[in-house]
């Protein structure tokens, strides 16, 4: 039987996490997010479910059943410990994502993690199937779940489905590595509107479609035998711009920030990157670049420092337990030779922080350093403009982010390129105010007229 819900958002995970209090009990916390934000008003005016895993595995989180937070309906999909290992760890995050990063890391092909991903997948269609009214709209997120839009389809034909990939979608001559390149390329064709951060990532779908699948198509549209016609589109991803304005404003925020550059001596330059722990985030090569920059003269220990927030990711995953180890040695080599005491070269934090701290972080930082190997979008270079409350600032920028289409005005960089990211970071650092405010007005005036908001409603109102 049909269900009650006109939007069902399906995503790898739900919008809270899960808080064990003090006597045992647990209670679930909304995570920050510009995407729940986003959907919430939607999902409220069209009695929406969101289906995710809860982060933890069946096993800890006992018997899982739907349930409201802050009026949303969220409904767990549990994982058990093997599915975490398989379908997250193994096929999605060592065998999707390095393919679909420019192989930055060498993906790992089994056939196990493959069972557990279609498994996992059909799980989440079932469950989406059930949930959806007659008629709904079904959106899926994300590289987890390629594989939902055709189960959802086979299930339930009568639905609207939209699926959008937030990480690069590759080219062919690298997506035709994968063994199972043609149940992925079937799997996103169940939608009626398949969505990228690049018009780039759009063209290598429809290219890859026509090459494996065979279907016949027509600019962005394919066209499949049974007359139905799929479109792909790029609709880049944002943040609440307007949320992150006023916490950057905020007094407890000017407070923190004045705080931060207090602790840190009052330097002339604070430099800033903040990255997941991830080998596509080129945190390596951004490092030894500053490095250089100080072993050479340009920036001096006494009124410069490079902060580097680095969160914890994955950290079970070998390929990230390593880049952990390289890094913490970079870190340590560079302090030795360069720092003094109470002067290091390179303030790392190896920690998770809270959206008011990175705000405050945000507003400190008169260089943000922004290097991917390869990004969808980055919401961080998206964050510190929107933080940039009196038009100052530099953004430093690798140009294989989508975020890089979008801030034509920052320094771009090719983050392979270290010379060519010290002359850029230098570049900022000398920059006249007038030649900042100029960049970052423009990117503020960008930002603000594509923000989430403008985002979601796009891709739903095309859907």
């Amino acid at each position: 039987m049909p269900g009650h819900a006109n939007l069902v958002i399906v995503a790898n995970r739900l919008p809270v996490d899960q808080v064990r209090e003090p006597d045992g009990s647990t209670s679930w916390r909304r995570s920050p997010g510009g995407l729940v934000s986003a959907l919430e008003p939607v999902m409220r005016i069209h009695d929406g479910a969101w289906i995710g895993w809860p982060g933890v595995t069946s096993e800890q989180a006992g018997d899982l059943q739907p349930f409201q937070l802050d009026g949303l309906s969220l409904v767990p999909i549990g994982l058990s410990a093997d599915e975490v290992e398989g379908f997250y760890e193994g096929f999605s995050n060592a065998t999707l994502w390095p393919l679909y990063h420019d192989v930055v890391a060498k993906p790992e092909f089994h056939r196990e993690w493959w069972e557990s991903y279609v498994a996992v997948n059909r799980r989440f269609a079932e469950r989406a199937a059930e949930l959806a009214a007659p008629g709904a709209t079904v959106w899926v997120h994300d590289y987890q779940l390629q594989l939902v839009p055709a189960m959802v389809r086979e299930l339930r034909p009568d639905l609207k489905i939209g699926f959008f990939l937030h990480i690069p979608f590759p080219p062919t001559e690298l997506f035709g590595q994968l063994p199972w390149r043609r149940q992925i390329l079937e799997g996103l064709l169940g939608a009626d509107l398949v969505g990228f951060q690049l018009s780039g990532g759009a063209h290598n779908f429809v290219r890859l479609v026509k090459q494996r699948v065979g279907h016949h198509t027509e600019g962005n549209d394919v066209h499949l035998p049974d007359g139905r016609v799929v479109r792909a589109q790029a609709f880049p991803i944002s943040i609440d711009v307007a949320a992150f304005e006023e916490l950057a404003g905020s007094e407890s925020v000017e407070q923190r920030a004045t705080e931060i550059r207090a602790a840190l001596g009052n330097p002339r330059k604070v430099l800033l990157g903040i990255d997941r722990l991830d080998y596509t985030k080129g945190i390596y090569p951004r490092l030894r670049a500053y490095s250089e920059l100080v072993a050479d003269g340009h920036f001096d220990v006494h009124d410069s420092v490079f902060i580097q927030v680095a969160t914890p990711s994955r950290e079970r995953v070998e390929q990230y337990r390593l880049l952990r180890d390289d890094v913490d040695r970079l870190v340590g080599r560079i302090n030795g030779d360069l720092g003094e005491i109470g002067y290091p070269a390179i303030s790392y934090l190896h920690s998770s922080y809270p959206q008011h701290e990175m705000a405050a972080l945000y507003r400190v930082a008169d260089i943000m350093v922004v290097t991917p190997y390869r990004d969808g979008m980055n919401l961080v270079a998206k964050e510190y403009v929107a933080c940039r409350l009196d038009d100052d600032g530099a953004l430093v920028l690798s140009e294989f982010t989508g975020a890089a289409a979008e801030f034509r005005q920052a320094w771009q960089v090719n983050p392979y390129d270290i010379d060519g990211m010290k002359a850029a970071i230098l570049a900022a650092a000398n920059a006249t105010e007038d030649e900042l405010t100029r960049r970052m007005t423009a990117m503020r005036r960008n930002l603000r007229g594509n923000d989430v908001n403008h985002w979601a409603a796009s891709f739903l109102a095309a859907l």
